[in-house]
């Protein structure tokens, strides 16, 4: 870690917008959009660099995604806030093997196609990371768990490029990811409970 060194002040610069907006989405905040639009930016740089060609893709589809993202919380559930709700548990029946494809295509396609480094392992995180940013979009309290496993994957592959920094800011997002997991739980049980309220109101 050279501060001096042009690659390694991409690396701190992309770290640092994307460890605000991950902070931000854990805690409800729709201001999480546009800093990770910068970070996505930064980021598709620093893996460019690194051979690491899923991930700098995937940070184009993070930048669009987010605008989508940042629109749809603005925007709400026809004016009102939207809810943080659970996915429904078929929904995973066509979500695995989704994420199992997706995989197995890309990381092949980057095989024939490129010097990709990890081909498989860097396609599983852009993958799950497609499946985990949609579902945080809608406001899913599943997302959390589909980050928990990107960040798994994610910190020994980043290690091993030498991206040191990054590796150890995932190590954060996967304790974020806990926090957040609980504090949208919080908030979905508290809504609900707000719902049934109004309900028996009316």
């Amino acid at each position: 870690m050279n501060l001096s060194d042009p690659n390694f002040q991409l690396e701190l610069a992309a770290n640092i917008a994307v460890a605000g907006s991950i902070l931000l989405a854990g805690r409800n905040n729709v201001h999480t959009w546009w800093l990770g639009i910068v970070g996505c930016a930064l980021f598709a740089a620093v893996f460019e660099r690194s051979h690491l060609y899923a991930d700098m893709v995937l940070q184009g589809f993070f930048i669009v995604i987010s605008v989508l993202g940042w629109w749809q919380w603005l925007r709400g559930d026809h004016g009102a806030p939207l809810p943080i709700t659970s996915l429904r548990p078929r929904a995973w029946a066509w979500l695995l093997p989704l994420a199992v494809v997706g995989t197995l295509g890309y990381g092949w396609m980057l095989t024939r196609l490129t010097q990709a480094y990890a081909p498989y392992i860097d396609s599983a995180v852009l993958v799950l990371s497609v499946i985990a940013q949609i579902l945080m979009m809608q406001r899913k309290l599943e997302s959390w768990w589909v980050w928990l496993l990107v960040n798994t994957i994610a910190v020994p592959l980043y290690y091993s490029r030498g991206l040191h920094l990054t590796s150890i800011l995932y190590i954060g997002f996967w304790i974020n990811a806990l926090v957040a997991l609980r504090h949208w739980r919080t908030l979905m049980r508290a809504d609900r409970a707000a719902a049934g309220a109004a309900d028996a109101i009316a």
